[in-house]
């Protein structure tokens, strides 16, 4: 026989506390809610901030996931020794959390600027950042059970289902309001601070009868302090920036923004080499940019060059050089970033080294995704281009390996006239010729012949890639490129009665074709937007 006088009895509630239990239980759902929006925030900013300063957003996102997810497994269990005093436990966990998490962005930078590796202290982070989001939960769960005590079953449904609700919104919040309005650092500052106050808030107001007098006296006093560093971090950010700009570049930072693509940093111009800089990897070096785009574009040059299409190539140095010819009538610049546009078309240095490219009217700009644009165009709604000069980052270390793709060459061979010519920038084949060789192979693979070709002469002391040179790796002494075309091997070499050159010559090129055949890797797959093979 079922006793119902006992089904019905109403349960025991935990005495003691400040609110009524109903309203208790949905300030610690709220706390839930908060806690797990400030989580996401912390591991969306180690990953952003890795594939900034690291490169391969693909491998840091994999790293700084899995240790986490591994860590808050840890967490979890060491959570289980806190339970037995969990209001304090979980104000303490709080603050540790607040103060690393908040300074999770800067230690990380700090490191880049100042040692050059940033890989120990990503994994550092992302473990004891995971251990402490692990352990959260176990600790409110016990709280909520000590508000009240009813539907068990139902309330860790509220618990988790309130935890994933707060992960969504943190990880809509961060790239879309937190990382616009306020940037990498300030971000997790604030984040920081939201998740002090409001643990906090929760142990000293809701449950501080469980805390002692002196337990409560120490918490304040440790928020206090967790507060003030974070508020004193958030005052000195700039400060901070500045003197990292200068660590990684040098003194002769002129102009730094922030566009919604990327961060741009222009050093030394008028009096000095200028340098230009995205997203921490040295693009444009005027000691040596001549070296790069001559051999970048005059070769495929050779033959009909009436319309050009220049993917990438903001900067208006690849237009430069195809507007060196009289017999050039168009020049279309497909560029993701606006603000790369905006500063070649306005920065002085910039513009004396474009030779005011922007301001030649055979020059036309698109911006936006090369990708889409591409897709997107109909005959009769777009041109036929006799020359396609893609000016892109290496594949290996950029998020666009999509312009890597078979599929992107096979849309730029539906938009190429008879006889048309494309040439890629693909890597060093020297020191990456797995790349290089696998741009070759995706470049074949999507109905072209080949003409692979290299050019010597760099003189910055940065690598093409994610890293900054060092004594141990000294940057790369040579570009890599492929000169294509439907039908049979374009031939290698300069147009007969064309501009004057400053260091390419027709020997160099046969010189240099010979050097990057030296270093063929056969039998490698092509890369496709379902499986890049960049990288592996």
């Amino acid at each position: 026989m079922i006793d119902r006088t006992q089904q019905l009895a109403p349960p025991q509630e935990a005495p003691g506390l400040p609110v009524r239990p109903a309203a208790g239980r949905w300030l610690v759902l709220l706390v839930v809610f908060v806690c797990a929006a400030c989580g996401l925030v912390y591991e969306l900013e180690l990953v952003a901030l890795a594939s900034y300063l690291i490169g391969d957003s693909v491998t840091q996102a994999s790293v700084v996931l899995s240790v986490m997810v591994f860590a808050m497994g840890i967490g979890s269990l060491l959570a289980k020794r806190l339970r037995c005093r969990a209001a304090v436990g979980f104000g303490l966990l709080e603050l540790a959390l607040a103060l690393i998490g908040g300074c999770s962005a800067l230690v990380l930078y700090a490191s880049f600027a100042w040692f050059g590796e940033s890989r120990v202290v990503l994994v550092f982070f992302s473990l004891v950042i995971g251990v402490l989001i692990g352990a959260e939960l176990p600790l409110l769960m016990s709280l909520i059970q000590r508000v009240s005590r009813r539907d068990v079953d139902g309330t860790v449904a509220d618990l988790f289902a309130v935890d994933y609700v707060g992960a969504l919104v943190g990880g809509l919040a961060f790239p879309f309001l937190l990382l616009p309005w306020l940037g990498r650092l300030s971000s997790g500052l604030l984040t920081g601070a939201v998740n002090a106050v409001v643990g906090g808030l929760l142990v000293l107001c809701l449950f501080r009868r469980d805390l002692t007098p002196r337990s409560r006296a120490w918490l304040l006093a440790a928020n206090a302090a967790v507060l003030a560093v974070l508020g004193t971090a958030t005052l000195l950010v700039d400060d901070f920036e500045r003197a990292a700009r200068r660590a990684v570049y040098g003194d002769r930072v002129r102009v730094a923004v922030e566009t919604d693509v990327q961060e741009v940093i222009l050093t030394g111009g008028p009096e000095g080499p200028l340098d230009l800089f995205l997203d921490g990897r040295l693009w444009v070096s005027a000691r040596d940019e001549h070296h790069y785009y001559e051999a970048l574009v005059h070769p495929a040059m050779r033959g009909p060059h009436a319309r050009v299409l220049v993917i990438g190539g903001g900067d208006g140095l690849a237009a430069r050089e195809a507007l060196r010819y009289p017999t050039t009538a168009s020049v279309t610049i497909a560029e993701l970033d606006p603000g790369v546009v905006a500063l070649a078309r306005t920065d002085p240095a910039l513009t004396a080294l474009n030779r005011h490219a922007y301001r030649d009217p055979r020059v036309r700009v698109v911006t936006g995704d090369a990708f889409g644009w591409l897709r997107t165009a109909r005959p009769g709604h777009t041109a036929v281009w006799d020359v396609v000069i893609v000016d892109l980052p290496d594949p290996g270390t950029t998020r666009g390996a999509k312009y890597y793709a078979q599929e992107f060459y096979g849309l730029i061979g539906g938009a190429l006239a008879d006889g048309g010519r494309l040439v890629v920038h693909a890597g060093a084949p020297d020191s990456h010729p797995r790349t290089y060789w696998t741009v070759d192979a995706t470049l074949r693979a999507a109905g072209y012949r080949t003409t692979p070709y290299r050019a010597t002469g760099r003189l910055s002391r940065f690598a093409a890639g994610p890293e900054r040179a060092t004594a141990a790796a000294p940057a790369p002494r040579a570009w890599g490129f492929l000169l294509a075309a439907r039908g049979e091997a374009p031939p290698l070499g300069l147009a007969p009665g064309g501009p004057a050159l400053r260091s390419l010559t027709a020997a160099a090129l046969a010189a240099d074709a010979h050097g990057a055949g030296r270093t063929r890797l056969p039998g490698l797959a092509p890369s496709t937007l379902i499986h890049p093979r960049y990288g592996e």
